[in-house]
């Protein structure tokens, strides 16, 4: 659950005698970003501002100016990437599939509202059109705004932006594909993408839409020591029910607070060392990564004894009757608005007319 709280900095304990002693900070006014990570589990951080809040007919959104991770995209609540790593992410979900295709062409994208996958696909020199499927126009129209990152991307010929179920576009398309990805949002209960997770829907919607030698990716939430057993796993396990060949791996993203996982699938097999890899990345993709290479996806996919453990334990398959969900739903509160205009950390917003 994400929350905006403010403070005056002041924190107190009883000392000797009950006397009780503020920080020696003294007073300093500060705003926070608060998400629940678990029931007892909260990550926060210090705000500079809070750029722009909006809403659509299916989502909260925000982009949030932090102290540690720069501009943040909030949406329900829940943290989606952060200006200063999400390089990490999205050279993640990307080039893995991208490299290990012989030569892919046409992409479909799964959500993306942001952008960023886009950005990143569009460096590949063999890419000559990306379909970008969101729900949610109100999403990307706030992303091609204030993003200022991914509006090079937005503007390239080769993407086409479509506002529709992703689901729904799949089944009544015609067109198959080199790569499909999956850039939604985690399945959150009571959220819209926890269906785009199932094996039906892997196994009936995405599978048939990829061409001979195509590959499937999708991010698949938490992958941590302990997080991985919310929804990773079972991820995992639902592709191996569907796909010959199935890579899960990981990476840090602080701005999560967290490990996070990715998973890639194809019936044909996943062969390339890390330097094949390399001479693939030089050849092909448009400027230089900032965090994958050959050795970083060799390190990434060899998971820990634990995780590894567990995944090759793991029988749970999801779908839409047993779907596991990751924790937390919530919203950007307005309650602390006033608070934010006083600090001058939020513009108020002009009043609208009602006709």
């Amino acid at each position: 659950m994400g929350d905006i709280s403010c403070s005056n900095g002041i924190s107190s304990a009883n000392g000797v005698n009950g006397k009780s002693h503020s920080s020696l900070n003294g007073y300093r006014k500060s705003c926070w970003y608060e998400e629940e990570i678990e029931e007892n589990l909260r990550w926060c951080f210090a705000l500079n501002s809070i750029l722009h809040t909006g809403a659509s007919r299916y989502q909260d959104i925000a982009l949030l100016d932090t102290k540690p991770f720069g501009k943040a995209l909030v949406i329900d609540g829940k943290l989606q990437s952060a200006e200063v790593d999400e390089f990490i992410y999205h050279e993640s979900l990307v080039h893995p599939a991208f490299l290990h295709h012989s030569s892919p062409k046409t992409v479909f994208i799964m959500g993306g509202g942001e952008g960023s996958t886009a950005r990143e696909i569009l460096r590949h020199k063999t890419v000559e059109k990306v379909v970008m499927c969101d729900i949610d126009e109100e999403v990307v129209n706030f992303c091609k705004a204030y993003l200022v990152v991914n509006r090079e991307a937005f503007c390239d010929p080769r993407l086409e932006v479509i506002i529709n179920d992703a689901r729904a576009e799949l089944e009544n398309g015609k067109e198959c594909y080199d790569v499909i990805i999956g850039d939604l949002a985690d399945p959150i209960e009571g959220g819209p993408c926890y269906k785009l997770y199932t094996k039906s829907f892997y196994e009936h919607t995405v599978k048939p839409r990829l061409n001979q030698g195509g590959i499937f990716i999708t991010q698949a939430g938490p992958a941590g020591i302990f997080s991985h057993t919310e929804v990773f796993s079972c991820i995992y396990n639902t592709l191996r029910q569907v796909f010959k060949y199935v890579v899960p791996f990981s990476a840090h993203i602080p701005s999560y607070a967290d490990t996070w996982g990715w998973v890639m699938a194809s019936d044909s097999p996943f062969m390339l060392s890390a330097d094949e890899l390399d001479t693939r990345i030089k050849q092909r993709i448009k400027g230089e990564n900032r965090y994958l290479d050959g050795k970083t996806f060799s390190s990434a996919s060899t998971l820990s004894k634990a995780v590894r453990k567990s995944l090759d334990s793991e029988t749970h398959v999801y779908t839409e009757g047993a779907a596991r969900f990751i924790y937390g739903h919530g919203s950007v509160h307005k309650q602390n608005q006033a608070k934010l205009i006083r600090n001058g950390l939020m513009e108020e917003a002009p009043t609208k007319s009602t006709k």
